[in-house]
């Protein structure tokens, strides 16, 4: 089974276990993440690959972080993530990614990537729930983080936090590979 099999697998096993967790019904978490009825039908049958914004979505929606939807959730007091386990989710084919480092839910949940993006390339994000929180620190290149139509620029070394319930985009207008990681906190359902 291949990487990709299992990864779908887990994604319909704890989407269906969240969503029933948290008393949901298919309409509910639809309405709710912005996703028709039937992604969902499909994610849960394990039939579909989504993409990271419907993940991230339904993530959202859930009040879980991505790493809880990953099967990367709860464990021990102190959990290794080896390296080979994280879980790239996006790439171009210039060479720009991120992984997935790790997440952990307590007191919401909180998510640590890794990001790399080359030269003229950017990765826009939607809106998150209100009270979301980011924080980068870039260490090679010069981020271009735009947010809510503002252009900040990060270089090699600095570090930005901002509320990320606004759309935001990641971006590199230099000419040599930015990299950063990025810590995401989302507030709890209530």
């Amino acid at each position: 089974m291949s990487d990709l099999d299992l990864l779908t697998q887990s994604l319909a096993r704890n989407v269906k276990r969240w969503r029933t967790e948290r008393g949901f019904t298919l309409d509910a978490l639809a309405a709710r993440a912005g996703v028709s009825r039937g992604m969902l039908i499909q994610i849960e049958q394990a039939r579909t690959n989504p993409s990271i914004g419907t993940v991230v979505k339904i993530g959202d929606a859930l009040g879980i972080s991505i790493t809880t939807l990953l099967d990367y959730g709860q464990g021990p007091t102190v959990r290794i993530v080896p390296a080979e386990q994280a879980v790239r989710l996006w790439h171009t084919d210039a060479g720009s990614y991120n992984r997935l480092l790790a997440g952990t839910e307590a007191p919401g949940p909180v998510e640590m990537w890794d990001w790399r993006l080359m030269p003229g390339e950017s990765s826009a994000s939607e809106p998150h729930p209100v009270g979301t929180v980011e924080l980068v620190h870039v260490t090679a290149g010069e981020l271009t983080l735009t947010v809510d139509g503002v252009k900040h620029l990060v270089p090699t070394g600095a570090s930005a936090t901002f509320e990320a319930s606004t759309q935001h985009t990641y971006g590199n207008e230099g000419d040599v590979p930015m990299e950063m990681v990025m810590a995401v906190s989302v507030p709890p359902v209530r």
